[in-house]
């Protein structure tokens, strides 16, 4: 017992010192002023330690099953014929029959027939070889060590380099990019010095693999004495149990306000098992719900609705800036991680955006629209269903996404054309799959000519490219068809690892800096107005510009409302004049609002409005993947799992718009408010239900 207590003892220590150093790199690293006080301070690392002591004593798992299984016993004749005879079947069952491995398709099969393979041949050895068990046992050992070690250094390179991107441990986005392997791969290979990074961290685990179990390695061949097993088993699951009870317990510290001081005393892995699990959340059980009847009844009657929110919607003369009959092409161009701060207008001074902030002069814009969440596919839900954000996963990434009444179906029924340009794998973020099942034809990278790409990296083609694939489509379908069209264009150059074609702006392409991703793709845009502007088409087109998300979502609370303010207008000029909306509104309001000024006659199951209205009503959806926002008359209502409800005042008497402060008193009516929008567009769209 005494060797498996000195290596366990040894990986915690690791394990508990690592998580220090990480939390101290993490609060520098942090923007701005963490707003920590002295007790926060101390609880941020005894906390942090507790976690990280709990999680690491579940990590043993491995090191406690190898040291069970180093016996002499198992290679009796009998006892060690019966287990190869088992592994003999095992591979001839996955090899030569149908298993489950095979209704996984790909390489799962070929993995598990390695593994069973060479699981069985090992033994083998072992079994009519003697000689061999003693080194075996002793090369495993090192093995697994090493990897424990190399594990904890590479996880923690990796929660510093998702700080750096996100401002917090890691969530539902590193769950997510799991599944896109290869984009991910590659936008941290493209981004970061990750081949000398990792050869640096191979050493570093070499040596301290060898300096902290050099000692007990020699002392293997004590494994095999018996007795001790039944005690180290009982202590190890003993303390496992434990873990698993204050886990739990201690999660319900990270529930401050603070999002710092609850990250950062957080644990990675931890957090990362936890977003895998509430990929979906149902809202009456996570969520404060109103009764179904009330919170129907509420939407019903605001909207003068029935069903899942399903109306007509009458032409509007008021709104209406065009004749009636009138079908313009139009054109949206989602923009990535354009945040609003990047423009001059709203208070930059870097001139990263003059092409954004010339066309916000000359179109109809709105100063304080907000995105719903902060993910591309959260930006696509929102402006193609008009609906406030799910809890969870986003529509666009759910299974069962076909057959919604999008933006798409509804302008089709109109006879329009509508195309979703991507210009990279359209596979990513199920964008293929919903666009394509709800009313959109898709353009990808895999519809490019190798001519037509002069600049890629791994998440697609550069903003110049896709702009010109766009634009040699749309002159063929107006040439060809006498519909008009409605292209929705999600752009991407905006990302890291930020790089772009050189020459195009003053930013070196090699820096690899957020600004310069921004420039770029300001840049591209201006291009590409440019050139639809010597089109035969473009004054019959209205320009459609919003970004997705903001570049970050990260702040002391966990809604900064200026972390979800981005650049949304129409450009249509001659046609729809320029004017500024200073209401608050939201990303589900803009298509509600286009069609608006277009006259369209439709029957909707938008939440969103026409913001030009006069009975719009200024307000706007904000959240994260748990976390569902509602502004409204400067009150932020604020509804998160396990029934949580916070609520913030918009500071008004400060030069910062964006401030929040707690409110002293909860608003009930607001939070109910807050709690019927989202419960019924939760539920009415819930994975399973028929729409």
């Amino acid at each position: 017992m005494k060797i498996f207590s000195s290596v366990s003892a040894r990986i915690l220590s690791m394990i508990l010192i690592v998580g220090v150093i990480v939390r101290i790199v993490l609060a520098c690293i942090t923007p701005g002023d963490l707003g920590f006080n002295f007790g926060q301070w101390m609880a941020t690392f005894c906390l942090g330690a507790v976690n990280d002591l709990c999680v690491g004593v579940l990590s043993l798992a491995f090191m406690w099953l190898f040291f069970m299984s180093v016996s002499r016993r198992k290679y009796g004749r009998r006892t060690g014929s019966c287990i190869l005879a088992a592994l003999v079947a095992a591979l001839i069952y996955v090899t030569c029959f149908n298993t489950v491995f095979d209704e996984y398709g790909s390489v799962v099969p070929h993995i598990a027939q390695g593994l069973i393979g060479f699981w069985a041949a090992g033994f083998a050895l072992r079994f009519f070889v003697p000689a061999v068990r003693a080194s075996w046992t002793r090369v495993w050992f090192w093995i697994l060590s090493g990897l424990y070690v190399l594990i904890i250094y590479f996880n923690a390179a990796g929660e510093y380099f998702f700080w750096d991107e996100f401002n917090v441990r890691y969530n539902f986005i590193a769950v997510d990019y799991l599944i896109y392997t290869n984009e991910v791969v590659g936008n941290i290979m493209e981004s970061y010095a990750m081949v000398p990074l990792s050869i640096a961290v191979v050493m570093v685990t070499v040596v301290t693999t060898w300096l902290l179990f050099r000692a007990d390695a020699r002392n293997l061949e004590t494994l095999t004495a018996g007795g001790w097993k039944l005690k180290a088993s009982g202590a190890y699951v003993g303390s496992a149990c434990v873990s698993l009870i204050i886990i739990p317990f201690t999660t319900g510290f990270q529930q401050s306000g603070n999002a710092y001081y609850d990250e950062l005393q957080a644990n990675g892995v931890y957090k990362f098992y936890d977003a895998f699990r509430k990929n979906h959340l149902d809202y009456d059980q996570f969520y404060y719900a109103l009764t179904p009847a009330e919170a129907e009844s509420y939407i019903h009657n605001l909207y003068g609705s029935t069903g899942i929110n399903t109306r007509h919607i009458a032409p509007d003369s008021a709104s209406m800036a065009v004749a009636p009959g009138t079908m313009p092409n139009i054109i949206m161009v989602t923009m990535e991680s354009m945040s609003a701060s990047y423009m001059q207008r709203y208070g930059s001074d870097r001139n990263i955006t003059p092409n954004l902030d010339s066309l916000a002069q000359k179109s109809l814009v709105f100063d304080r629209l907000f995105a719903t969440g902060n993910r591309t596919v959260r930006g696509l839900e929102a402006l193609s269903l008009s609906l406030p954000p799910c809890p969870g996963e986003s529509i666009v990434k759910r299974p069962d996404c076909g057959g919604m009444r999008t933006t798409g179906v509804m302008l089709g029924e109109m006879g329009y054309r509508p195309m979703y340009f991507y210009g990279g794998n359209s596979y990513f973020d199920n964008m293929g799959t919903y666009f394509g099942g709800n009313g959109y034809e898709v353009v990808d990278v895999k519809d490019y000519q190798p001519e037509e790409i002069t600049f890629k990296n791994i998440w697609g083609v550069a903003d110049e490219n896709a702009y010109d694939k766009a634009l040699a489509t749309l002159d063929g379908i107006a040439a060809e068809d006498n519909r008009p069209f409605f292209a929705q264009i999600m752009t991407i150059s905006n990302h890291r690892p930020f790089t772009y074609p050189e020459g195009r702006i003053p930013i070196p392409a090699d820096s690899k800096k957020r600004a310069g991703g921004v420039m770029y793709s300001d840049w591209a845009l201006g291009r590409f107005i440019d050139m639809a502007s010597e089109k035969p088409w473009f004054d019959n087109t209205v320009f459609v510009i919003v970004a997705d998300h903001c570049a970050s979502s990260a702040g002391k609370t966990e809604l900064p409302l200026d972390k979800y303010h981005i650049p949304a207008m129409i450009y249509a000029p001659g046609m729809i004049a320029p004017r500024e909306i200073d209401a608050v509104c939201s990303q589900i309001d803009l298509m509600p609002t286009l069609f608006a000024l277009l006259g369209f006659e439709y029957d909707s199951s938008f939440y969103g409005q026409n913001v030009l209205g006069a009975d719009f009503s200024p307000r706007a959806y904000l959240a994260t993947y748990e976390n569902l926002g509602y502004l409204e008359n400067d009150t932020l209502t604020v509804l998160s799992p396990v029934k949580r409800i916070e609520q913030f005042r918009r500071v008004t008497d400060g030069h910062d718009w964006f401030a929040t402060e707690p409110v002293d008193a909860i608003d009930s009516a607001h939070v109910k408010k807050a709690a019927a929008f989202y419960q019924t567009s939760a539920n009415w769209y819930a994975p399973g239900t028929s729409r």
